[in-house]
């Protein structure tokens, strides 16, 4: 049994919205930012970190993208996220002191969150001086991983496919971040939210964009089907690589019903001593507005799914590694049956099942995520059935490949554009879309401009691209943060009738100038021009 090699594509997507507040000395909204780096960059690398020390080969592909970048990369950010981690070192040290006579199983999860906040310092102040991309620039480097971007600031493409200067914009601007940041031209980008339209290949192509990923009813839906189903890469008609998502990997791991985080040994995500601590207690530890927040330390397992908050059980972090070590079992043993299975109708092809997700989504939501992925490297070291690469390395060996024309999708829910455009968001459109136009108006138009002109037009077109971003409707859509995604439409809209006023007018206020390109700070190096139609 198990005679026949496949290909595990593993692809992690990290991306968060541009928050960035430097005008406050807290805001929660930016906490969104340093729990994924405490909880999921951070524990990624120290994966890395374990498996090339005992020298476990591994491959792995992360795209990131540019507002996540840019977050990453602020000095300001990166000086609130070093007091946030104090104070999580802070008050650990103060659960260990107090469980020590609560309980014997939530003194010793405080020990070891005690001990992954120092760890998590050291990884990120000592060893990358705050700039944690540099360790995945460092594996990148040594050829462990393959890092990919994401356009611009991660707008949803279909909704622009009247507006190729926006598109095009949206491209340049992911491509320059990255090779500031990484030292070379990605080969590979991540659409966001996997958003494909009949035609964006050709803007992938001008880019030098060699591949990029959709989910599976693409090829489902593609014209002519793709021969090997989703199973092989296919070349659109603009000779653009595409990947298509395996349904049944995603399932096992991310279905909310039969996926492995739901796992009753893994720990509990919605109950955090951020909501259950007295008040005076915890009041330095959440927001400063007296917000109750998450900080990261949970003392209860998942237990049963339907059971509440308060039935909640302890968890016990040896019970979850062995979870962890079932789970990266099983999940190559299903691997391994379904590369078997599908290998009679690849014709002798071999299979390369592409298994995305979201990164944070293996140790921020899913806890134990990070000791899964570690586990299933380890395990697929001594496996000569199963082998991890990356899309380059797939596309360096392959010889032949269908054409075809992927159909336009998304990996929302539906698989189509509802989750960006429906009742809640559709309002959001008749803004962006006006400023969008006058931005590339602008662009075409204004030639020669005076230095204090070129600042504004530059912040016209940060503000645009801000306002793109596919997170404001998403949120609208789930109805979570909503107010704040409101704001941030808002504001972007605002600052850019603002701005063009002033262009117009000839009548400049280089103190709110100087404010908003504080505040809105992204891109630093950003040209208008990018907006143009020949640029």
């Amino acid at each position: 049994m198990f005679q026949i090699k496949g290909n595990l594509l593993l692809v992690l997507h990290a991306h968060l919205p541009y928050i960035h507040h430097p005008d406050f000395e807290e805001f929660l909204e930016e906490r969104w930012l340093f729990e994924a780096i405490t909880e999921t960059y951070i524990p990624l690398i120290k994966v890395f970190k374990s498996l090339e020390k005992d020298q476990i080969p591994f491959k792995l592909t992360i795209s990131f993208s540019p507002p996540l970048i840019e977050m990453l990369t602020s000095n300001s950010l990166q000086a609130k996220y070093l007091k946030h981690l104090s104070k999580l070192i802070e008050l650990s040290e103060k659960e260990v002191q107090r469980t020590k006579n609560e309980n014997w199983k939530k003194w010793q999860t405080a020990i070891h969150y005690r001990q992954e906040f120092i760890d998590a310092m050291e990884i990120y102040y000592d060893q990358y001086s705050q700039n944690i991309l540099k360790a995945f620039k460092e594996f990148q480097d040594k050829g462990y991983i393959e890092v990919i971007t994401c356009n611009g600031t991660h707008s949803y493409l279909p909704f622009y496919k009247e507006y190729p200067e926006a598109i095009r914009a949206q491209l340049k601007v992911a491509i320059s971040t990255f090779e500031k940041n990484f030292g070379k031209r990605p080969r590979g980008m991540w659409s966001a939210e996997c958003a494909y339209f009949d035609g964006l290949d050709k803007y992938f192509r001008e880019e030098k964009i060699e591949y990029f990923f959709v989910d599976s009813h693409a090829f489902l839906y593609a014209s002519p089907p793709p021969r090997y189903g989703v199973y092989r890469p296919v070349i659109t008609p603009n000779g653009v690589f595409v990947f298509a998502r395996d349904p049944e990997s995603s399932e096992q791991i991310w279905s909310s019903e039969v996926g492995y985080p739901g796992d009753p040994r893994y720990r509990e995500f919605y109950k955090d001593i951020g909501f259950e601590r007295e008040e005076e207690y915890i009041k330095p530890y959440i927001d400063k507005s007296g917000t109750r927040c998450n900080t990261g330390i949970k003392y209860y397992r998942v237990t049963d799914k339907s059971l509440p908050l308060d039935k909640k059980e302890l968890y016990d972090l040896k019970e979850a590694k062995e979870a962890a070590k079932e789970h990266s079992k099983d999940f190559i043993l299903k691997k391994m049956s379904q590369v078997e299975r599908l290998t009679s109708g690849l014709e002798n092809q071999i299979p390369i099942i592409v298994a995305p997700f979201d990164a944070e989504l293996f140790g921020h939501w899913w806890y134990e995520g990070p000791m899964f992925l570690e586990q299933l490297f380890r395990i697929l070291a001594e496996n000569d059935y199963l082998e991890t690469h990356t899309p380059s390395e797939i596309l360096d060996t392959i010889e032949n490949v269908q054409i075809v024309t992927p159909a336009e999708s998304s990996w929302g829910a539906q698989g189509y554009h509802d989750v960006w455009l429906n009742f809640s968001n559709s309002w959001i459109y008749r803004h962006i879309y006006e400023i969008t136009e006058r931005m590339i108006w602008w662009a075409n138009t204004f030639e020669n401009p005076s230095t204090l002109e070129r600042r504004i037009l530059n912040q016209m077109a940060r503000e645009v691209l801000l306002v793109q971003s596919s997170d404001w409707p998403f949120i609208m859509t789930t109805n979570t943060t909503v107010e704040y995604a409101k704001m941030k439409i808002n504001n972007c809209v605002n600052r850019f009738l603002e701005l063009e006023k002033m262009l117009k007018e000839g009548k400049i206020n280089e103190q709110k100038l100087r404010y908003y390109e504080w505040v809105d700070g992204i891109f630093k190096d950003l040209d208008y021009q990018i907006f143009s139609s020949n640029y």
